[in-house]
């Protein structure tokens, strides 16, 4: 039994119905339907990849592929919260190498480990379209993603704390 379909079934039919029937349309279905399978645990299971693949009418490597491509999919547990940085080109001619830097020293982790407390994951991403407010960052928790504009590592820790009180 799929057990997504079974846990979601409502939610699972009106994404599905955003889309054409045929397999190629169903193929669309496959990005929100991997959110939809992050949302509770924060990252998407094998079962998840399978039940996602059966509704879609595409093979399982075809969802992991995808989950590996976009940062915003995870496969593994880690963070609460997934603090993503953007460290392109232009973000980090205005200071964000320097900024990431810092904020990792700050919290004590390595790019991509997870803060002692499991809460704060630090990750980088390339352009997340706020070039001239860097350095930005992206949010990415169980409610969803935030933008953070013109930060300072102050600025960033003090949001961290607020993270973590929740």
């Amino acid at each position: 039994m799929n057990k997504l379909l079974e846990k979601y079934g409502d939610e699972i039919q009106a994404i599905l119905a955003k889309y054409p029937s045929d397999r190629p349309g169903k193929r669309s279905a496959v990005m929100p339907l991997m959110y939809l399978a992050q949302r509770e645990n924060g990252y998407i299971t094998k079962q998840s990849i399978a039940d996602i693949a059966e509704i879609c009418d595409v093979t399982n490597t075809e969802v992991a592929q995808m989950i590996g491509f976009y940062t915003l999919y995870h496969d593994e547990p880690s963070g609460t919260y997934h603090i993503q940085v953007c460290t392109d080109l232009p973000c980090a001619l205005r200071g964000a190498d320097e900024f990431l830097k810092s904020l990792c020293e700050n919290l004590g982790v390595k790019v991509g480990e997870p803060t002692a407390d499991g809460k704060i994951v630090i990750e980088t991403v390339m352009c997340i379209a706020g070039c001239h407010h860097a350095p930005i960052f992206q949010v990415q928790g169980p409610d969803g993603i935030e933008y953070h504009e013109d930060q300072t590592v102050e600025s960033a820790l003090e949001l961290i704390k607020k993270l973590r009180e929740e």
